[in-house]
Formats: C-alpha cells, sequence, structure tokens
C-alpha cells in the first residue's frame, strides 16, 4: 500500500486526544500569543514555530539554563521569544535572519516581554554570521529553522561551536512526510532528506527526531 502524502500534517494526533492535550498543556504567554494571532493573518505564517513545539522548546532552555544560545531564522519572533523568555537573566541570544521586516515585529515582542536585553539580532546570511563567531566550543544551545537547502551547512557551521553539554535542535525535519516521497525531488525536500541523512550518519553525535509538529531533531555530542 503505498503512503498518502496529501495530508500536510500526516502526523497529527486524533482531533479528540489533540483537544484533550491542548486544554492540559501550559498555554503560550500573551507576547507569544499575540505572535501566534499575527502569524495566523499572514500569507507566510506557516513558517512561525508551533505552539506545541514552542511550549516544549522552552521547557528545554527553562531545564537547560544555556547562557549562550543562537538561533537561525527567527521570522516573526516566536521561537526566539520562546527561548529567551526561559534564558537566565545574563543570557544571550543570537538571532540570525536576512528579514527586517519580519523581525521587527520580533523585536517589538521582545521588547514587550522584557527580554531584548537578552538578544541580538544580526541581520545578513546566516553562515556569514556564524563565520564571524569564535570557532571553538562556546554554545550551549542552537536552534535552526530557516533556509531548508542550507540545513547541513548549518549543521556543520555550528557543531564544532556547540559546548560538550550543549544542544542542537532543528526543525522541519519530518517535513510533512515528503522526506519518504522519493518522486518529491524539490530542493527542499532533497535538503531535508541529504540533512537527516547527514546527521544519522554523523557517528559524532547522538540525535533524536520527535515527533511533534513538522518534526524536532535533537542533537547532542555523543558521549
Amino acid at each position: 500500500m503505498s503512503a498518502d502524502f496529501t495530508q500536510t500534517k500526516p502526523f497529527s494526533l486524533p482531533v479528540e486526544m489533540q483537544a484533550y492535550l491542548t486544554e492540559r498543556n501550559s498555554p503560550p504567554s500573551e507576547h507569544l500569543d499575540s505572535l501566534r494571532r499575527i502569524a495566523a493573518d499572514m500569507p507566510a505564517g506557516g513558517m512561525r514555530l508551533g505552539t506545541e513545539a514552542g511550549t516544549f522548546l522552552s521547557i528545554l532552555v527553562q531545564a537547560m539554563q544555556p547562557k549562550r544560545a543562537l538561533e537561525v531564522g527567527t521570522f516573526i519572533g516566536y521561537s526566539s521569544l520562546s527561548i529567551a523568555a526561559s534564558m537566565p537573566a545574563d543570557g544571550q541570544l543570537l538571532c540570525c535572519d536576512v528579514n527586517d521586516t519580519w523581525t521587527a515585529v520580533a523585536r517589538q515582542h521582545w521588547e514587550a516581554a522584557g527580554v531584548s536585553d537578552r538578544i541580538e539580532l544580526v541581520l545578513a546570511p546566516a553562515l556569514e554570521t556564524i563565520a564571524a563567531q569564535p570557532p571553538e566550543p562556546h554554545l550551549d544551545l542552537v536552534f535552526i529553522d530557516a533556509d531548508k537547502t542550507n540545513y547541513v551547512n548549518y549543521y556543520d557551521a555550528l557543531l564544532p561551536r556547540l559546548n560538550p553539554n550543549g544542544l542542537m535542535i532543528v526543525d522541519n525535519t519530518m517535513w510533512s512526510a515528503h522526506v519518504l516521497n522519493l518522486d518529491d525531488t524539490s530542493d527542499d525536500t532533497t535538503a531535508i532528506r541529504a540533512f537527516n541523512d547527514h546527521v544519522a550518519a554523523d557517528e559524532s553525535t547522538t540525535n533524536m527526531t520527535v515527533p511533534l509538529g513538522d518534526g524536532l531533531t535533537l542533537i547532542t555530542h555523543a558521549r
């Protein structure tokens, strides 16, 4: 039997179970909910990190308490706000993006949430921004959710900069199951497929993909 690749969220829970969990999960903050509503009215709103994934990210950050973090792909700031709000007061998050219009929305919400002092936004190609950072391990947390064709490049550039106990998180790695459809040779699907294979083949790391949203891959240095 062939797989059905027509659904946009093929890994969704049954509606009743999703509703049950949504009623019991901690809701997003007012500032995150504002970003959710803004994204819902945007043509590109689907680029926003999902609400459940954002809460999961916040919990990880609160448990880790990273001092130095880097995000590739900021959009309107949902993931960066999820990270920064859970970081220690002296933590610093470097955000890499190229779109001033979208990130202006992010800046407004960082300021309103009182975390703008923890965030530095650099508007430039992310690989250039990363190359300007110290080459040795110094990052406690890395979050990647940007142009898929550079996922392998981001991984290779950031892994050497990740601290021994650091965590890398990469979004969209299930890609709505299109990675399973070998007839889909689009640039993004091919790139995600190549990234997943690249990570799986890297014996220097331990990785696990959590089937949350469109797939979150967690990567650490192997012990």
